[in-house]
Formats: structure tokens, sequence, C-alpha cells
């Protein structure tokens, strides 16, 4: 996800100023006449001289000149450093005698080596610099990204003024030159957690070998003592007259679904904790991590939206190299803002969820309603995984999977 834009706003700023020399350079000359004084007539050649040349110089001072940032990573996860390197070129054989910028960048990623300044727009400062180019010369400075937030940051616009070398006339040019950098949430091993170190999220092999998918029926066999009643095939039953079994077809992927609750208190206008809700993304982004490296098929729910907007976040279940980078993206970008409660979305969704997934709920604080919606699953054979960082005890809840985790600084548990 990156994009850049170059348009160019060019503001003059020499109008008024250019009359003024020239009213003062033809009152400078009469009073010369006048007088017959050589230092005033001298004093107007050379303010008829300079003033044209200064101007015409202002005129393509900007021209040709190039603003760009470049990044040593475009993506990086909270807790990593990167490099940004700015180049300014002056590509004409006009030198450039002075240019000051200043560029908009996020204040949420300190920037070391730089002067940032803040802007009038919320957390986005100026980092300004000063050139001075010769003919055809470029000039490279580089800066140290520290990714201390995760998040989906833009760089820009960039403002450039410059003018003439006597310093009579300038201009200031934006370029909305933008360009995109993502920081991925920190991600952990499990075990660091505080998760068991094998099979966290239950059996998976056994599983892996028998699982059924119950939305594909491929054909009917006879009913068998320990065949559950909803596998009866009715109508088969009737045309053969005897107790028929559907037969599903069988799936070897293990499919675990992400539902990543934002909420941190439990009522919206309480506000955000937003130390545990860095922590919950941070434990789901782990997750995530895990399963798609042990080869599960992973998705993500989420009652956080994108920014700007006031959907959830979704990402069906895959397990392709780039899937991890969807999920990862989609956690970056997680609002606070929740579009609905987590168990009215568990409602929602869960039936477009492949049957046999595991639904891991990941939330930081718990209700009463949370859990009995996910006993309401568990009783329509759902296989679900709580995940709470409440400080409040989980219940126990019979046939579900309860991780309680706590932290204490950087380190934490599984109570």
């Amino acid at each position: 996800m990156s994009f850049k834009m170059r348009k160019r706003v060019v503001t003059h700023k020499e109008s008024m100023f250019t009359e003024t020399w020239l009213v003062m350079a033809v009152l400078i000359t009469l009073l010369g006449l006048a007088l017959k004084l050589e230092a005033l007539l001298l004093t107007a050649v050379l303010l008829l001289t300079i003033v044209p040349v200064a101007w015409v110089w202002n005129a393509f001072a900007l021209r040709s000149v190039r603003y760009e940032r470049s990044f040593s990573e475009k993506r990086a996860f909270v807790g990593e450093k990167v490099e940004l390197t700015i180049r300014v070129s002056n590509a004409k054989p006009l030198p450039v005698a002075w240019l000051r910028v200043r560029d908009l960048i996020p204040l949420n990623l300190p920037l070391e080596g730089g002067d940032v300044v803040p802007s009038p727009a919320p957390s986005l400062g100026y980092l300004r610099n000063a050139y001075s180019l010769w003919w055809f010369q470029a000039i490279k400075r580089r800066y140290t990204i520290h990714c201390a937030r995760r998040g989906i940051y833009h760089f820009g616009p960039v403002r450039m003024e410059s003018g003439d070398i006597f310093g009579l006339f300038s201009q200031e040019v934006t370029e909305s030159q933008r360009d995109v950098f993502i920081v991925y949430p920190r991600v952990m091993p499990l075990e660091e957690l505080g998760f068991p170190p094998k099979e966290p999220f239950g059996e998976t092999k056994t599983r892996l070998r028998f699982l059924e998918d119950p939305s594909r029926v491929i054909g009917v066999r006879d009913h068998l003592p320990e065949d559950g009643f909803r596998r009866i095939h009715w109508k088969a039953t009737a045309r053969h007259q005897k107790l028929q079994t559907k037969v599903y077809e069988p799936t070897t992927t293990f499919n675990l679904v992400i539902f990543l609750n934002v909420a941190t208190f439990p009522k919206h206008w309480q506000g955000v904790d937003e130390e545990l809700l860095e922590d919950v993304i941070t434990v789901a982004a782990s997750i995530a991590a895990y399963a798609l490296e042990k080869r599960y098929a992973v998705g993500l729910v989420a009652n956080g939206c994108w920014p700007h907007s006031d959907q959830p976040v979704k990402v069906p279940p895959g397990r392709s190299p780039r899937h991890i980078t969807g999920i990862f993206e989609a956690l970056a970008a997680l609002t606070s803002f929740a579009t609905s409660s987590i168990e009215e979305l568990l409602l929602n969704e869960s039936p477009h969820i492949p049957w046999g997934a595991t639904i891991v709920v990941v939330t930081g604080v718990l209700s009463e309603e949370l859990t009995e919606t996910m006993m309401r699953l568990k009783e329509k054979g759902r296989r679900l995984v709580l995940v709470s960082l409440s400080r409040e005890k989980p219940p126990f809840l019979e046939g579900i999977t309860v991780y309680a985790l706590q932290k204490a600084g950087e380190r934490w548990h599984c109570v």
C-alpha cells in the first residue's frame, strides 16, 4: 500500500516588491538627472541592472529542482529502525543560491538527526532543511526513523522556497508528493506471551486427517449407530426406506479465524485504553504469525475499522505467502472506533466462517454477553478459543479453551 503523487503549485511573492524597486530606480534616475549627481545615476543603473537579473533568477530558481524521499524499508515492525534518505537535486545550469524546505512528516515516528517543528495539523510536524546547490548538483541527507507506534503514515506534501542570489525576490513551490510508510504491530513468539509451547489452539493432526465440510455433501451411505442425528439424509431415507447418512467432502485445511475486539472498556463512551489496545493487537498479530507459520489458513475479523471508514475490518482465511501482509496491514491501520460489539460481530460473521474452523476471540475486556455468545456458538458445534487480556479472571467455559494473559512491564504470563 504505497503511492506517490507529484503536483507542483507555485506561489510568487515578488509582484508588489518588483514594482517598488522599479519605482525607486526611476525616482533615483530622475533625482540624479535633476541634481546632476553621478552617484545617484550610477545607483539607478545598478538597480535597473540588478533588479531584472534578480527577477529572472528568481523566475528560474525552482525550475528542475526535485525533492525525493526514499526509505531503506517501506514496511517495518514496532521497535525497528528505518533509514530515511532525502535527496535534493538541481538539474539546470543556474545555481540555486538558497533553498528552504519544509516537509510534512508524522510526529508519532521520532526522527533522529532532523530539525522537526510542530505544524498546525495534529500529529504532524515539519522537517526543516536549508540548501545551496550548484548547477547540476544533488545533495543527500540521511535520518533514522524510530518505529515507535504502529500505523499507516503519510510523508508530505513538501514546500520549497527559493529566490535570487541578492535576496530581492522569492517564490514558494508546494509539491503534493506523498509517500506511505507502514509500521506493523509488534509480533512476539507465543511462548513469550504465556501460551503453551505445543498446540496452543488444540490438536490438529487428527483434525487434519478427518475434518469434513458439512456444506459440501458428495453422497450418502447406510446409517451407522455412531452417526449423529444431524447427518441423516431424510430424502434419501424416504427413497431407500432405510436410514441414510450424508457423506461430506473431506478437507485437509485447518482454518483459524481471529476475532479482535478493539473495545477496551465495557462502554464505548468511557474512552480508550491505548496501551491495552496495542497489547490486544500485538497478541492478535502474534497468533496470526504463528498460525501462518504452521500453514493454517488464517483470517481476521475486527470490530475496529479502517481510517476514514465505518466498516469493520475483514480479511478472509488464506495461507499464501502474501496473506500475512494483508493481515498485518489491516492490524496496522486498525482504529479504536468500534463499529459494533464483539458479540454482535461474532453472531453476524460466524455463519460465514468455514465449518470446522477454530474461532479465536482476542479481547481486552470481558462481558457476560460475550461469554454467553461464545457458549451459544459452542453448543452449535463451533470450536472456540478465548484469549483475554482483561484484569478480571475469565469464567470457566465448558468446552472452550481459555487463556488469561497478563503483562507486567515487558514480561507476559498466562494465569
